[in-house]
């Protein structure tokens, strides 16, 4: 049943550290792909904490209280997680909140992923969820966090406003994250030494020590005497042994060489920090590269000595595949080398080919078989529904004696009133009736269809919320904009006796409509004219096709937050994957890829655009 009180959206709080000597609960927490910092669990954070109290400057074994973890370690002093079995860096943090909110208490708020596991939200997500549930508000807006997602309490529900696709939810009361009392401790550099305490005898813990000791001697015994560098080989390469870095990595470099003179080994996990720079750019014996910047970094790399000959280039494999040795094999490489003080270096991953060679307007043709060149989208020039009963009512049939079992929109048992009864009222439709969607033949209570339905597009569409059949034609919210499409001479990698069938869309700034998650509030548009490529081959122009179905019902963008750059209220990708990389596949979104073609035309079917659909 609904939970009394109103609904409430609210802002995030600041997380700064609170003044010493106060209590406050400590999470720690690792950066994402997409720029989410990820709480790792209150077991695993008790287990930082106690290591961090004995020797503030080791490093962390996850594997030892989470089977999960196991190929992770924790860097202390450069605040980096890393994975032995990849070669894999992640930024990690060290986060307070206040002792009262959700993990000083040990609640955990979940979501149901699509294969059935139980994922933890974000920890400012979860301490906001766990707000609005103990002030009793039935529902919470997460549009003030950048998501644009509704929280039902009384159906334990997430709602993403955009799709109206609905996910389970739950509360679970797990062990509260650990107190910490007094001044932050400061980060310190890693002894020469042995670190106090009883070391581990863990097979993670002896590779982890017996690579940071040989590592430490090395260094050693090359400060205490360095001959003179060799002449490089005239016209040789520049660099030493080349490790590639995978593009998780994003350019911060693990190990680093020195620019001349005696092989010095690379920086393994838990070796020395190293000291700046020295003048001129060139790095000096001891140097942590990871605290550098970027064009400093590049810097280095360019200036460093030949490779010497017969020592080949390690280059490593990109994430999406690419490349000729897995990162796994040149991450446990380069630690051995560290350890047998052979020289280590890295170097810059290939940049991707987004765009094909210059072509000139003589050269551009039409798409066979796809008339004209050009499609233009206006503002909300759909036709809107008059009635929401009215839309529900003409996809479904009325069930006198509905089964014992759950709508799956407000979690009631179809037998009772609707769990939106008494926050909803519409004329006409009774909270205990219930219906049958023609063709799939799911069940639900009529209140929550047409809850569903008034906080969607409201086209005159509507989609199931168990099997996603879709009745009537599906609209979107993508703002107006531009489409073109032409033939370029010019082949795509694995079509190579094909030409390519090039896209360009094209959408401006402008202001959110009524559809939109904040009417009235100006939306960005970054990265266009966006580029995207298709084979010229039957079932490209398949492809293209639908794909101008999909624009005319403005399908293919929407306003929301950007997974990259975590930007609200910007127009982003509405679930129909493209293709933006031209002539290499780096980044996952270029070829070749072989079954892209058809995952693009299941993807088109799911939003209900069809290949008949788009013949009509």
């Amino acid at each position: 049943m609904s939970r009394p009180g109103q609904g409430v959206m609210l802002p995030v709080s600041g997380l700064g550290f609170p003044p010493q000597n106060v209590a406050r609960v400590v999470v720690w927490e690792w950066l994402n792909e997409h720029s989410r910092w990820r709480p790792y669990t209150a077991t695993v954070c008790h287990h930082i904490e106690n290591v961090l109290k004995e020797d503030a400057r080791g490093s962390v074994v996850l594997g030892q209280v989470d089977a999960q973890l196991v190929p992770y370690i924790i860097d202390l002093q450069s605040m980096h997680q890393f994975r032995q079995d990849t070669g894999t860096m992640r930024p990690v943090r060290r986060n307070f909140y206040d002792p009262s909110s959700a993990p000083g208490k040990g609640i955990v708020w979940e979501w149901e992923n699509d294969g059935g596991a139980w994922t933890a939200y974000d920890m400012d997500i979860c301490i906001t969820i766990q707000n609005a549930y103990e002030k009793q508000h039935p529902w919470l807006d997460l549009s003030s966090l950048g998501f644009c997602y509704l929280i039902y309490f009384n159906s334990m529900s997430q709602m993403n406003r955009q799709t109206r696709r609905r996910r389970r939810l739950r509360r679970r009361l797990d062990l509260a994250y650990p107190l910490t009392v007094g001044s932050i401790p400061k980060s310190q550099s890693w002894p020469v030494g042995a670190s106090s305490g009883q070391p581990c005898s863990c097979q993670q813990c002896l590779l982890v020590n017996s690579t940071r000791a040989a590592s430490n001697a090395i260094l050693a015994s090359q400060r205490r005497k360095a001959p003179p560098a060799p002449p490089p080989p005239p016209g040789g390469p520049s660099g030493t042994l080349a490790v590639r870095p995978s593009a998780t990595f994003a350019g911060a470099a693990l190990w680093a060489a020195p620019a001349a003179g005696p092989a010095e080994p690379a920086q393994p996990p838990g070796a020395p920090p190293r000291s700046p720079s020295a003048p001129g750019g060139a790095p000096t014996p001891g140097q942590n590269n990871l605290n550098r910047p970027g064009p400093q970094r590049a810097t280095s790399v360019s200036a460093r000595a030949s490779i010497p000959p017969g020592v080949p280039a390690l280059p490593v494999k990109n994430l999406n595949g690419t490349g000729p040795v897995h990162p796994a094999l040149a991450g446990m490489t380069g630690i051995l080398l560290c350890a047998a003080g052979l020289p280590v270096c890295l170097t810059r991953a290939p940049k991707p080919i987004l765009h094909p060679p210059p072509v000139s307007k003589s050269d551009v043709k039409p798409v066979p078989g796809v008339p004209g060149v050009c499609r233009k989208t206006k503002k909300k020039h759909l036709k809107k529904s008059k009635n929401p009963e009215d839309v529900v009512r003409r996809y479904m049939q009325k069930v006198k004696n509905p089964p014992d079992e759950d709508c799956t929109i407000c979690m009631e048992r179809l037998v009772t009133a609707s769990g939106y009864e008494g926050v909803l009222r519409h004329k006409g439709v009774r909270p205990e009736l219930v219906g049958r969607l023609g063709r799939c033949g799911h069940m639900y209570h009529l209140l929550c269809l047409v809850a569903m339905y008034s906080n969607g597009n409201k086209d005159g569409s509507l989609q199931c919320p168990t099997c996603k059949a879709i009745y009537g034609e599906k609209t979107g919210t993508q703002p107006p904009g531009k489409m073109e499409f032409h033939l370029i001479p010019h082949s795509l990698p694995g079509f190579a006796d094909t030409q390519t069938i090039r896209i360009v869309y094209d959408i401006p700034t402008g202001i959110q409509g009524p559809e939109h998650p904040n009417p009235g509030k100006k939306f960005t548009a970054r990265g266009f004219p966006r580029h995207c490529y298709l084979p010229n081959n039957e079932k490209g122009r398949k492809v293209l096709r639908l794909l101008i179905t999909a624009w005319e019902r403005r399908l293919i963008f929407t306003i929301g937050t950007s997974n990259t750059t975590g930007e609200s209220d910007t127009v982003v990708w509405n679930e129909i994957h493209h293709k933006t990389e031209f002539g290499s596949n780096l980044t996952g979104h270029g070829y070749p890829d072989a079954s892209y073609l058809d995952n693009v035309l299941a993807e088109l079917t799911a939003q209900g655009v069809s290949e008949a659909v788009a013949k009509a």
